[in-house]
Formats: structure tokens, C-alpha cells, sequence
């Protein structure tokens, strides 16, 4: 299961239409809670855009329609209402994410630090109980945070991403970022179990096939070598596996993502897009 909860969600077609008739446009007016859901027994998708007038946020926690996620007692509970598209389904449960610790650092992922990732919590207990799909299960996970003073697609364009548990219970995440002026960044950090960063070498590039869409994989592995055990999310310009490779000179499983903003601009990806990613007007 993913959940990301946007505001100025990045990749709505809606948002960058807005920004293109060339007006000030508020971020939260697009917003959303996507759930990326997929197992042996249910695969789901849901990501509605919604207005400012669904939006609610205080300091301990954000509502976005009847969607709602809070901080308590060092918990981070998302409680989930959601509408699946394109085939209409519903999604309603509740995640409890227990980190096992956080952390306290950012990271600039471009140059000109416009871009920066946050992994507030490397590693975490998630428990999942949902009433629709009927869906129990728990195990590890992980929760960061991404932020922007400019669209991803206008300075960059790729980036990959992985993050693997360790056998110590840390946690390590590469991210190899390319911007539109051909600058390269590159992060390789492992986290321990009390989530301090410990910065490496990146390792050697190791290439993957690409996916379904013709998305270009790669990430870093030791020996150079790395597999897709299979695919979690296909998409023109986004695609989302979990692959093994060998980090730290451990044998790792990880969740890995592919981003091509090249794609991403295309106004026949865009026109594509609403048919995933429905915008609603109610709250």
C-alpha cells in the first residue's frame, strides 16, 4: 500500500493547466489523498482532486475531503474514505503508521535546492485495517515527505528512488536525480534503527528493464547487478516495483520508482490523466 497525501498535487493535469493560462495559482486548490492499493486478494486505485474549501489543516493533522490523517501519542493514523477510478470501488479503513524513530535532517534533490525530500520516519510499523476491500495485514514501512518551490517538470527530468530495510533494522534509500540542464544529483544514505543518516558511496548503476509503458529503470547495486520481482504500478510516465540488488553488501528487496517528467509534459499523457485522477467539487 502507498498513501500519499498531496497538496499542489504534483502530477494533476488540472494544476498544471491552471498554471499554464498563466494566473497565480494556490497549491491548495489541488489536492488530494492517493491510495495505491494491490495484493492477491484486492488492487486498487484512488487519487480525486479536490478545492480549498476541502482542505483543513492545523498542526497536528490534515484533512482533505472526507479523508483525514492526524498525529497522536506518536502515531500517524490516516483514516481513508475514497472513490477508485477509473472503475468506481470504494476504499474505507483506517492505516496506523508507528514510527520506530525520526528523523530530523532534509535533503536537497537539485542544485538549486528547489526541490527537497524529508524521510521523516525510515522506518515504521504500518497497521492496516480496512472494511472496504476487507483487508487486515501489517508489517514494516517507511514515511517522508517531498516539497517544492517550483513544478517538478520545470527544472527536472527524471528521478529514481528506492528504499530497502536492512538487517539491522535500518534502512537504506538511493535517489538519482537528473535536471533538464543535464546537472546530476545523487543520494545514497542508510539510516539506523534511532533514523540518524549515515551518507555512502552510491553505488554502481545497474539497469532494469524497462516497464510496461517503456518507462527507463535503473538504480544502484554493489555489483552492478539488479532484478525486477515485479511491478506494483505501470503508468505513461510513472512506474512503481519492487526489485533486488545487493546494498551495503546485503541482499535487499526494494520498493523503487521510475519518474519521467519528459513523459510527464507530453499533452497526450496529460489529456490521459483524468481518467486516473477525477476532480471533485464536493467536499
Amino acid at each position: 500500500m502507498t498513501l500519499i497525501a498531496f497538496i499542489g498535487s504534483v502530477f494533476s493535469p488540472y494544476y498544471a493547466w491552471a498554471r499554464r493560462r498563466g494566473a497565480t495559482v494556490d497549491p491548495r486548490g489541488h489536492c488530494a489523498m492517493n491510495i495505491a492499493l494491490r495484493g492477491p486478494t484486492a488492487t486498487r486505485w484512488a487519487m480525486t482532486e479536490r478545492g480549498r474549501a476541502s482542505l483543513r489543516q492545523e498542526t497536528s493533522s490534515l484533512v482533505i475531503g472526507p479523508s483525514a490523517m492526524h498525529w497522536s501519542a506518536g502515531v500517524l493514523t490516516f483514516d481513508l474514505d475514497e472513490i477508485t477510478a477509473p472503475l468506481p470501488s470504494r476504499i474505507r479503513g483506517q492505516v496506523r503508521v508507528i514510527p520506530q524513530a525520526l528523523a530530523q535532517q532534509s535533503f536537497a534533490l537539485d542544485a538549486e535546492g528547489r526541490h527537497r525530500w524529508a524521510p521523516i520516519a525510515p522506518s515504521a510499523r504500518v497497521e492496516v485495517q480496512l472494511q472496504s476491500p476487507n483487508v487486515r495485514w501489517s508489517g514494516t514501512g517507511y514515511l517522508d515527505s517531498n516539497q517544492g518551490s517550483e513544478p517538478l517538470e520545470t527544472s527536472l527530468e527524471r528521478w529514481t528512488w528506492s528504499r530497502a530495510a536492512l538487517r539491522d533494522g535500518g534502512t537504506a534509500v538511493l535517489y538519482d536525480v537528473l535536471a533538464r540542464d543535464g546537472g546530476e544529483s545523487h543520494l545514497a544514505i542508510a539510516f539506523d534503527r534511532d533514523a540518524r543518516a549515515h551518507p555512502f558511496e552510491p553505488p554502481q548503476r545497474a539497469v532494469l528493464p524497462r516497464s510496461g509503458w517503456r518507462i527507463e529503470r535503473a538504480t544502484r547495486s554493489d555489483d552492478g547487478i539488479a532484478h525486477v520481482d515485479r511491478s506494483l504500478q505501470d503508468a505513461p510516465f510513472y512506474a512503481r516495483s519492487v526489485i533486488r540488488s545487493r546494498v551495503l553488501g546485503q541482499s535487499v528487496a526494494s520498493v523503487h520508482e521510475s519518474l519521467d517528467l519528459r513523459r510527464f509534459r507530453m499533452p497526450i499523457v496529460q489529456a490521459m490523466l483524468p481518467f486516473r485522477m477525477p476532480r471533485s467539487n464536493r467536499r
